[in-house]
Order: C-alpha cells, then sequence, then structure tokens
C-alpha cells in the first residue's frame, strides 16, 4: 500500500492540525482565555462552511457573557441574546445540546427578537454547540451561516471536535488555577501559623503565662478587636519597644503553669 500524497490531503487538513494543538495547548504560563476563544471563534470561520461565529462563556456565578465574536455584526447579535434572555445559544446552554435551525425565518415564535436582529445581520441558518463535559456546561458556541439550510455532516464532526477540545482545554486549566490558589491558600495557612506560635511565645514571655494562656489572651484580643490573628500576631512581633497593650496585660492574665514536682 503506497503512502498518501500531500495532494491526497484533505482541504484544509494542515490547518485543521494546527488548531487542534493551539487548542489543546492550555499549559503555558501565560495561557490567555481570551485570545483562546477568540482562536476557536476565528478557526471555525475559517475551516467550516460559516459565515461567522460568536462565543458566550458562563461566568463564576454560572451568567453567560460575550467573550469571543468573528464580527462586529455577531457581537451585537449575541449581546442581543443576553439582554432579551433569548436565542440559540442561550438554548444550547441551558439544556446542554445542539440547537441548530435551518431556516432562521420560520423560528419567529422561538426567538422573535433574535430571528429579526439575524435577518437583518444577514444570517439565515445557525448551529448553537454547547461547550460542555459531562454535566458540567461552561458555554456556547454559535455558528452563522448566511445561506438556509444544514450544516454539512463534515463540518458539523468537525465543529464537535473543536469545541470539545477547547472545552477540556478550559476545564484544564481552571483547574490548574483552582488547585494553584488552594496551593497558596494553604502556604498562606502555614505561614501564619508560624507567626501566631511565635507571637504566642512573645506572649507567654511577656506576660509570664503558659502557652495556651498566651494563646486564650491573643485570640481574644483578635476577636473583641476584629483582627485577623496572624495580623494581630505580626502586630505583636513587630512591636520590638513592647509598647502594644497586650503586653500590658499581666494583671488578670491566666498564670503560667508550674511544672511538676
Amino acid at each position: 500500500m503506497t503512502s498518501p500524497t500531500p495532494e491526497s490531503s484533505p482541504p484544509g487538513g494542515n490547518r485543521l492540525l494546527e488548531t487542534v494543538v493551539e487548542l489543546a495547548d492550555t499549559l503555558i504560563d501565560d495561557f490567555d482565555t481570551i485570545a483562546f476563544l477568540q482562536l476557536l471563534v476565528d478557526r471555525c470561520v475559517e475551516l467550516l462552511e460559516v459565515d461567522a461565529a460568536g462565543l458566550l462563556l458562563a461566568d463564576h456565578h454560572g451568567r453567560l457573557r460575550l467573550i469571543a465574536s468573528s464580527s462586529e455584526q455577531v457581537r451585537l447579535l449575541e449581546l442581543l441574546q443576553l439582554q432579551n434572555n433569548e436565542g440559540p445559544c442561550l438554548d444550547a446552554f441551558r439544556t446542554g445540546t445542539r440547537v441548530s435551525h435551518p431556516r432562521l425565518n420560520t423560528a419567529g415564535a422561538m426567538w422573535p427578537m433574535f430571528v429579526v436582529a439575524a435577518a437583518e445581520a444577514g444570517f439565515e441558518a445557525v448551529d448553537a454547540l454547547p461547550m460542555k463535559l459531562r454535566r458540567d456546561v461552561i458555554g456556547a458556541l454559535n455558528l452563522f451561516r448566511a445561506t438556509s439550510g444544514p450544516l454539512p455532516p463534515e463540518g458539523l464532526q468537525t465543529a464537535l471536535a473543536l469545541v470539545d477540545i477547547a472545552t477540556i482545554g478550559l476545564l484544564q486549566a481552571r483547574s490548574i488555577r483552582e488547585r494553584e490558589v488552594l496551593t497558596e491558600q494553604l502556604q498562606t495557612a502555614l505561614n501564619s501559623r508560624v507567626l501566631i506560635e511565635q507571637a504566642k511565645g512573645v506572649l507567654s514571655e511577656r506576660l509570664g503565662v503558659d502557652m495556651d494562656g498566651a494563646f486564650t489572651t491573643l485570640r481574644g484580643y483578635a476577636r473583641g478587636h476584629h483582627l485577623k490573628l496572624a495580623d494581630l500576631a505580626r502586630t505583636i512581633l513587630d512591636d520590638r519597644a513592647g509598647t502594644h497593650e497586650l503586653f500590658r496585660q499581666r494583671e488578670g492574665a491566666p498564670q503560667r503553669r508550674s511544672n511538676p514536682a
């Protein structure tokens, strides 16, 4: 069997492969979500039989936001969907399933304002694909065509593949950021604990109380003055002159435990 020649490769095959590689690479240090999704939108218009594309992404409250569009017309059309709470992209996001309408002029009962605006923009057909992994729907991609009729099967298959890759990439990047935030939070907690232990030692020495008594005093003061324990501990450690109010609480403070004979 002979190997296929370059002439036998499908049109745009190299470009599609480049796109897949670019969408899969979300592990770079300077990963940019907006540039990433703009790439998805632009390449859909370039590689598929569509005339325009737009993408809505859910924020941390679950509300859809416009994040990328291939033209100003599409940007306005997507914003209209959000403002009027109607349109294929919103339905795809809500249901987690593909929403397709090959003849928008017959969809007036479904999306009255969107259909009028889409016709004015020159679009006659639309496909909306959810960005979904299992039950997690994070956004939706709109594909617009200037002629009526369904999206060709090959184009639909490619679009679904690109959306899946982009979705996995975004969720992977989000997971990495969440892990980094968690690691940072844990390290901050550990650092704070060190400060608190050091402050307990200072108070124990200055007030003549044991470590438990020092911590009780530290915590009580923090609560009474609406301070974080770590912030108060840092203040105690920085007060080299010993002028802090806590240093003058010797009277009435819990006494140091005596060591058993």
